[in-house]
């Protein structure tokens, strides 16, 4: 039973309150009398929340005492930092979209040299052999200008300019840029290592998309690592588990999708989202 404390009659409510119950705290608001009274109610008790001159006694009877102190105790020291507090930008920064689109458009000119030019996707495919054993180290970054096919292409380039943007908008323009290239690039030589020597041939701007998902991903996780309360592990599963399930949804499945660049890209992204966000 919960007796709230705005009746218009004091002396009504008091006649409603049990005589013989105890006082399990003393709380200063409503608002915090109800959530250590939802402690009680968990245990299968009933509580009273009744106004004082030092603010609101939490009443309970007298053989669940024991109990609901203990529980209260739990209570209490667990929501201690909880939540935490929002994180703020030092400086906001302005959705960046400029760049994102002018990516955008050299992809699509590269895919129109790719049908004017045979040589163009032979000359800047990822290819195993090419890289490591005729040295074209050139290779891991221009696949991520090629692409199969017309449907391949617009899907990279719709997904590709609203995860650049969000990986530019928070990190800068510079800096966003810089370490989406290195996480591309590293996750195509990943991809491209693990397969040699066998053959292995990919292209497409996915492991990029990818590697940008990464990139923030782990920026979220190391910013949750350095908030100031006591459970930023909480906090942290929280972008690490959406990370995964979107790799998860669009990075895997399908009979031409190459799962292994998908994943190297991520990870490639994770570690050095996570390292940047130190600075």
């Amino acid at each position: 039973m919960v007796e709230k404390t705005s009746s218009p009659s004091a002396e009504a409510a008091s006649e409603r309150v049990p005589g013989d119950l105890v006082e399990a705290g003393v709380y200063r608001t409503t608002a915090e009398g109800f959530d250590h009274g939802l402690v009680v109610l968990a245990l299968g008790q009933a509580f009273w929340l009744v106004s004082s001159g030092d603010g609101f006694r939490l009443l309970v009877e007298p053989p669940a005492l024991a109990s609901v102190r203990e529980q209260l105790a739990c209570f209490d020291r667990e929501s201690i930092g909880w939540p935490p507090r929002p994180i703020a930008e030092e400086s906001p920064r302005k959705t960046e979209l400029l760049s994102p689109l002018l990516w955008s458009l050299v992809i699509l000119a590269s895919f129109r040299a790719q049908s004017d030019f045979t040589w163009w996707t032979d000359a800047g495919v990822l290819d195993t052999q090419a890289v490591f054993d005729r040295g074209e180290w050139w290779r891991p970054f221009t696949a991520l200008f090629l692409h199969a096919d017309a449907g391949h292409l617009i899907s990279n380039a719709l997904s590709g300019v609203f995860v650049f943007s969000a990986v530019v908008s928070t990190l800068g323009r510079r800096r966003g840029w810089l370490l989406l290239a290195f996480a591309a690039v590293a996750g195509n030589l990943a991809a491209a290592g693990l397969n040699y020597p066998g053959p292995y041939r990919s292209l497409g701007a996915s492991t990029a998309i990818f590697a940008a998902l990464g990139l923030l991903t782990g920026r979220a996780i190391r910013i949750a690592l350095q908030a100031d309360h006591p459970h930023c592990w909480r906090a942290l599963f929280v972008p690490f588990a959406a990370g995964l399930t979107v790799l998860g949804l669009f990075g895997a499945g399908g009979v031409e999708i190459d799962v292994l660049a998908h994943v190297t890209g991520f990870a490639a992204g994770l570690a050095l989202g996570f390292a940047a966000a130190r600075f």
